[in-house]
């Protein structure tokens, strides 16, 4: 069964907003709510509608989806509202998003939808309908603690959501609820069946939901042509092993479709937007020690600013499919630094770092911030920077 939504009042008495995005997870919150006596609202926001995203399979929050929503409320007896979120979907998401790649970052459009979309402005929404809170079928768990709620990974780690879900700030955090954090995938499906509805073998919505070809590039080059200039691929070393069909095309980590031939396997290192260069070397120059990062949100129970002169032990997550390894966090100067013993391969600018407290289930998220600046080793930083600063 779901966490108690932990409000003081009966069910009855307490009305709860869920954002059902016609997928099983969120139904099956507004399945088990309803079940237990709340006063349940559904709310389904229509973010695009792209024609053929809308009924393709993993899409999620147009056409097919919302009438997904709407049925699910239908059979489970609660009300169900569609509000087009679509221009600010588009300011607030896709248009950062092409904006980051066209300047050489890896952007996660789900941090920002989250971020803006779903917890700003639907938050609000949810407010002016009188909610107590609003719940959500992330795989996450929200636990009450002394003063504020506190955020902590889940059950089912497979389905770990909490690396999107960093920038959750404090007031956030504590009206929103997230009934699935004790159950795995298929204990949820089972419930979805359970609860008659009919899409408890629904496929989950794929990251990107807004790119219909499946090439995130397309976006990327309509928004912003330039990105799609041919430059050089250049070796960290000062080598140019060939030529590149726009910078958007590539991400660091990548190996595969370069396009250069070369005696030893090379990965995409760096890339230089302002002179549509790729720069690329062997998978040791790969390995990052240390990240800098921007617009940090901090969950932790001290303050940044406290934080030991030497460094708080942390684990840290760059990529949402890695689990979070040991790492120091420093805080100083207003310059909020990671540092990583073990290194690190593939971390990209425009990434998230997610903090928490420990590696495994129930391990608290402490915050984190997006990837402005990352370090290798000393050998290989040096050579980027060379290779960088000559003309």
């Amino acid at each position: 069964m779901p966490n108690s939504l932990d409000i003081a009042r009966k069910p009855a008495d307490t009305r709860v907003v869920v954002a059902m995005s016609g997928g099983v997870d969120s139904s099956v919150v507004a399945g088990l709510l309803a079940r237990e006596g709340y006063d349940v609202v559904g709310v389904t926001l229509q973010l695009y509608d792209h024609g053929a995203a809308a009924h393709r399979p993993g899409s999620c929050c147009a056409g097919q989806d919302i009438g997904d929503a709407r049925r699910a409320a239908a059979t489970l007896g609660i009300p169900h509202y569609v509000l087009d979120y679509e221009r600010r979907f588009r300011e607030a998401v896709i248009d950062p998003f092409a904006l980051s790649y066209a300047r050489g970052e890896t952007p996660v459009p789900c941090i920002a939808c989250n971020q803006t979309v779903k917890f700003a402005d639907l938050l609000a929404t949810a407010r002016d309908l009188g909610a107590d809170c609003l719940a959500t079928g992330h795989y996450i768990r929200s636990r009450a603690g002394a003063v504020h709620r506190t955020l902590h990974r889940p059950a089912d780690l497979s389905r770990d959501q909490s690396y999107f879900l960093f920038a959750t700030t404090q007031e956030q955090a504590d009206f929103l609820r997230f009934p699935l954090g004790d159950l795995t995938k298929p204990q949820t499906r089972a419930l979805a069946a359970e609860l008659g509805l009919d899409i408890a073998d629904k496929p989950d919505s794929q990251d990107i939901c807004f790119v219909v070809s499946g090439h995130y590039g397309d976006v990327v080059a309509k928004l912003h042509p330039e990105a799609v200039t041919a430059g050089d691929i250049a070796h960290i070393d000062g080598r140019g092993p060939g030529r590149n069909d726009g910078v958007i095309h590539y991400t660091v980590g990548q190996r595969r479709g370069l396009g250069v031939a070369a005696g030893e396997p090379l990965y995409v290192i760096h890339i230089d937007a302002a002179r549509s260069r790729v720069i690329v070397g062997p998978r040791e120059a790969l390995e990052t020690r240390r990240l800098a990062l921007r617009d940090v949100n901090w969950l932790g129970d001290r303050a940044l600013d406290a934080l030991p002169t030497d460094g708080l032990e942390v684990f840290a997550r760059v990529r949402s499919t890695r689990p979070p390894r040991p790492a120091l966090l420093h805080a100083r100067y207003g310059l909020v630094e990671v540092e990583l013993p073990d290194g690190e391969n593939g971390v990209a600018p425009g990434q998230a770092c997610v903090l928490y407290d420990g590696e495994g289930e129930g391990a608290r998220v402490l915050g984190g911030g997006f990837i402005a600046r990352s370090e290798r080793r000393a050998e290989s930083e040096s050579m980027l920077q060379r290779l960088l600063a000559a003309e």
